[in-house]
């Protein structure tokens, strides 16, 4: 007798008779004689009694057939059968629509779910046939019923699920001098440690790409002054040498003589030893310059994941003040700005200069005339983007303004606005450690289920019920992640678990990778809470101070449920004000066909990002920074704050250095500036120029803009998805 049927996903469920009556009697309805309730139980006891304990669908429809065609009523088993095809059918068609869009090039929210990465060409093609099968697989055996009804009720989505399977972890802080001082052995080939600028600078591009291709997120160098700094001696030594050889007199006197700073100079009024020392200081500076122009160009050409998408990359610098660091910063920023290519913007790596007072922030600071240079390239590139080692979340006890390793205690983040930087299983530090996985709220549809209830109080009393609930759901999920991405052996990550990774030396090949990964953070993240607020309030936080402060009661519960689950669970827990991309308008498309068009909730194409003013409201930058700061601290598992600034930025410096100064008055942790930056698509000419329609240098009428979409550049907005689109057209200034 069956007793449990094996669904189509791996589900097992309770057999239930009356969906094989079901199936019969719609089949006999569509016959000339109709319904035969008789053979319909007769047929389904025969089935029930005859059947094994535990059966599949899909073997329960062969006895059903097999019956059928027994029986007197043999057209109601061709009927039967068509109607079996059909639902075959019905289910591939989805996933042939979506393949035929993908072989079409079209451009749809599959194709462009990821602006970095051009879904156009065979390989990119090769990753999103893989992403769209691979997805339903995990829906299907790797989530349980509760999570998977979450995510098809649009309460949550599950990032990266594509990757699910492979275990593979989101993003992590190099720590670079591993590298440069031991080298490294990754797959089939193997690195001698660096002794010169240059192969220090290759290093580091090697080092970031070999780790995205093991990898599902973004790659980072928390201190990139730093672990360089060392290669410009050596450099310099190496000059030396060669003036040495050239002269036939010994400077080894000269190897480690002090140098105030790697600026070049003429040579025309020095003499022995001082002219040796500026002509081996020039050559140095020289090599440094073409390095980092290098970094910098091999980051926006080599390819990963297959091909379709050069390595999402950040680097973080700002705090060594050595003449050898400041040497590096200073020749990265001027490359920076020369551009590359004809002199076009890079869109990577993504640079993030670490703002910190007594060292590069104020007047008279070590770096001041650095931070001024940052702020020059920023007004000109969009990059560097500004971390706050001031603000009181992101300080260290440890650090030390004498320290040499000083960057040990320094928060880095990834570009993108991912941050680590407590640790509950290890040391606090950003370095050798970043993300495993995370997962989204959808902060409206909790909003708008309540916005009948009446009673405001009431009304938020059940939102944040709910909220509850669903909170519970994603760290659940998150940590059944967890406990498939541990089971991971160190080998299958040959590059991340030998070195980058704090503590992966000491693992086998064959180990679990769990000892290392648990000092990873699992982020809890959210979208859309200036629509939940529309919903609950009337109004969103950058109107209205109750709304503010409802927001801040909403983020904080969140925060307070994130800790409790770092507990419960034994894991770094936090809360991210997401980078929603795709998600935006995913989330809002199924929520306005549920629920309809709510004017301030679904009435747009997308979802405000996070803890966002809408970009939409017309308010100032001071404003701006006074409603998004709080939520920075709050928000551990990573932020952002941004400005919109109008006209050309490339001669206004001191508007960047302004938005610092708000980072730095309210407390926040990271931010960035948008400008207008025009460019040609045919030649790279750029112009801050608005609405440049025909290029000035080539005649060209392909021109779009060079904009931010969530803290990364991308070089085309072509490769933007409709919401995001949306997005851009309705972003205001910020005065």
């Amino acid at each position: 007798m069956i007793q449990t049927v094996v669904k189509r996903d791996g589900r097992i469920v309770g057999f239930n008779e009356e969906k094989i009556m079901a199936a019969i009697r719609k089949a006999m309805l569509h016959t000339e004689k109709g319904e035969d309730p008789a053979l319909i139980r007769r047929i389904t006891d025969f089935i029930t009694c005859k059947g094994g304990s535990q059966m599949s669908v899909e073997e329960i429809q062969d006895m059903v057939e097999l019956q059928l065609m027994k029986s007197p009523r043999k057209e109601v088993a061709k009927r039967y059968i068509a109607y079996r095809d059909q639902r075959s059918i019905a289910r591939k068609a989805k996933t042939k629509d979506i393949f035929l869009e993908i072989i079409e090039t079209k451009a749809n929210d599959v194709t462009r779910e990821n602006a970095n990465m051009n879904a156009d060409t065979p390989a990119g093609m090769m990753m999103k046939f893989a992403s769209e099968t691979t997805k339903p697989f995990v829906d299907d055996y790797l989530v349980n019923e509760e999570i998977k009804d979450a995510v098809r009720n649009n309460y949550i989505h599950i990032h990266d699920k594509d990757y699910y399977p492979t275990k593979s972890l989101t993003c992590v802080q190099h720590p670079l001098e591993k590298i440069l001082n031991e080298g490294f052995c990754a797959g089939h080939g193997e690195s001698r440690p660096a002794k010169r600028i240059e192969t220090a600078s290759m290093l580091a591009c090697i080092s970031l790409e070999t780790a995205q291709n093991e990898m599902h997120g973004g790659q980072a160098i928390p201190a990139f002054d730093f672990y360089l700094a060392p290669f410009v001696r050596k450099s310099f030594i190496e000059e030396i040498k060669e003036i040495e050889e050239v002269s036939g007199h010994d400077y080894a006197h000269l190897y480690q003589a002090p140098v105030q700073d790697y600026v070049t100079a003429g040579l025309g009024h020095l003499s022995g030893d001082e002219r040796v020392l500026q002509h081996a200081i020039n050559r140095t500076v020289k090599r440094v310059h073409q390095s980092m122009e290098a970094f910098i160009h091999n980051m926006n050409t080599i390819h990963s994941r297959g091909g379709n998408q050069v390595v999402f990359s950040s680097v973080n610098y700002g705090t060594d003040t050595s003449p050898e660091g400041r040497c590096i910063m200073r020749e990265l920023l001027k490359s920076t700005y020369e551009g590359v290519g004809n002199g076009g913007t890079a869109i990577f790596p993504i640079q993030i200069w670490k703002k910190k007072r007594g060292v590069n922030y104020l007047p008279g600071d070590p770096n001041y005339d650095l931070y001024q240079m940052a702020c020059k390239v920023s007004a000109r590139r969009f990059f560097p983007n500004f971390l706050n080692l001031d603000a009181t979340f992101n300080q260290h006890e440890k650090w030390k303004a004498d320290d040499p390793n000083r960057y040990q205690y320094e928060i880095a983040t990834m570009g993108c606005r991912t941050r680590v930087f407590e640790n509950r299983n290890g040391e606090k530090t950003s370095v050798g450690r970043g993300n495993l996985s995370f997962s989204t709220v959808n902060l409206v549809r909790l909003a708008i289920e309540c916005m009948n209830i009446e009673d405001q109080e009431k009304r938020i009393k059940t939102f944040f019920d709910k909220l509850d609930r669903i909170l519970d759901i994603t760290a659940g999920q998150l940590n059944g992640r967890f406990d498939f991405q541990k089971t991971a052996q160190a080998k299958q990550f040959p590059l991340l678990m030998s070195v980058l990774w704090n503590h992966s030396q000491e693992l086998q090949p064959n180990d679990s990778i769990e000892k290392v990964i648990d000092q990873g953070t699992l982020g809890i993240g959210f979208i859309g809470l200036a629509e939940a607020l529309v919903a609950l309030t009337g109004k969103h936080h950058g109107e209205d101070e109750n709304s503010q402060k409802t927001g801040l009661e909403i983020i904080t519960r969140m925060r307070d449920k994130a800790a409790a689950y770092s507990e419960k669970y034994g894991h770094n827990f936090s809360v991210l004000a997401t980078p929603a991309e795709g998600l935006s308008g995913k989330f809002t498309r199924k929520d306005r066909k549920d629920f309809g068009e709510i004017p301030g909730v679904t009435d747009r194409e997308y979802y405000t990002n996070s803890n966002h003013v809408p970009v939409y409201y017309k308010c100032s930058a001071h404003h701006k920074a006074e409603i998004e700061a709080p939520y920075h601290n709050l928000t551990r598992g990573g932020h952002i704050f941004y400005v919109e600034i109008d006209g050309d930025a490339t001669h206004n410096p001191e508007s960047i250095m302004n938005v610092v100064d708000l980072m730095d008055h309210f407390n926040m942790g990271y931010v960035s500036v948008n400008h207008n930056r025009n460019r040609c698509m045919d030649c790279g000419y750029e112009s801050a120029e608005p609405n440049m329609e025909t290029c000035p240098k080539c005649g060209s009428h392909e021109t779009d803009c060079l904009q931010r979409i969530t803290g990364y550049l991308v070089g085309t907005t072509n490769r933007w998805n409709n919401s995001k689109l949306a997005e851009l057209k309705d972003r205001v200034i910020h005065r």
